[in-house]
């Protein structure tokens, strides 16, 4: 199937129980990579992965995330390596849109939630996966972000903020982990995505 041959890696896509995680972590099973279907949805995951699993010779698996929860991030790291003995790939694509209203209707909640899901959950995911990576000198992993973190969507400005710290956040990262053998890239998607954290 295509363009890449991931026979024998382990990845990790983050809100996969639906939409672009979801077509993410088919992809790479397909591809040959065993998958995690990592998502706070965990019913939604577990169908996933059985989806994936029945069309792939078993190669997907649900794993429950809340990536706003350090302790949530480092229990599902510790399920993947304990399952699959490694972590190749890992797609930051959890994310929510928020409530679209001008930034005199946001609320201190909605702010805070926004930041919660599309920067922390990022930082909290590539901290705790560097490290397995830098020890073995090789990982990819790919944060989605979206053309409103470069353009700025009106009523939409904490979603528009928090996807242009990702693609920062990303550039940074990248920067750090380029001599170990670790690409960071980001993939944008065009409108307001959606995906379980």
């Amino acid at each position: 199937m295509g363009y890449f041959d991931l026979t024998g890696q382990t990845a990790v896509v983050t809100g996969a129980a639906t939409g672009i995680g979801e077509a993410v972590a088919r992809r790479l099973a397909g591809a040959g990579a065993k998958v995690a279907v990592a998502d706070l949805d965990v019913e939604g995951a577990t169908g996933v992965a059985r989806s994936i699993a029945a069309a792939t010779q078993g190669r997907a698996f649900p794993v429950a995330i809340d990536i706003t929860s350090r302790a949530s991030v480092e229990q599902a790291v510790g399920a993947v390596m304990s399952r699959t003995g490694r972590i190749d790939v890992w797609v930051n694509n959890a994310g929510v849109v928020g409530k679209p209203a001008p930034l005199w209707e946001q609320s201190d909640e909605d702010w805070e939630r926004l930041i919660r899901v599309n920067m922390t959950g990022v930082f909290y995911c590539c901290r705790a996966v560097v490290p397995i990576m830098r020890e073995r000198h090789y990982g990819r992993i790919v944060n989605i972000s979206s053309i409103a973190g470069k353009e700025g969507n009106p009523n939409m400005s904490g979603y528009s903020a928090t996807k242009a710290a990702v693609i920062a956040f990303t550039k940074a990262l990248a920067k750090e982990v380029v001599r170990e053998g670790i690409c960071v890239n980001r993939s944008e998607e065009r409108r307001g995505g959606k995906g379980g954290r």
